[in-house]
């Protein structure tokens, strides 16, 4: 279907480091299907390494809204709170 299609797609660019592409697709694809919870958890990954914590944060929680038994995206999100917690403690 179109939103696996999509998020293929940004899977590959993602892989060929191409993060701002990689998100379009992983947007395009929750578009397509909101209820799909893989490309809400690869834009947080994205959006994570991006150091777009609070952006990731919601990602990865919609995940867990749509999938509770999501594992990665449970360790994923858990990461990113404490990421922005010690980039907030060092003032910046």
């Amino acid at each position: 279907d179109l939103a696996t299609a999509l998020n293929n797609r940004g899977q590959i660019k993602y892989f060929r480091v191409d993060f701002a592409a990689a998100v379009e697709d992983y947007t395009a694809a929750i578009e397509s299907q909101p209820a799909f919870e893989v490309p809400y958890y690869n834009r947080g990954l994205v959006l994570y390494r991006l150091g777009c914590f609070d952006e990731a944060i919601k990602d990865f929680r919609k995940v867990l809204e749509l999938n509770p038994q999501f594992e990665d995206a449970a360790l994923s999100l858990k990461q990113a709170i404490l990421d922005k917690e010690e980039k907030q403690k060092r003032g910046y």
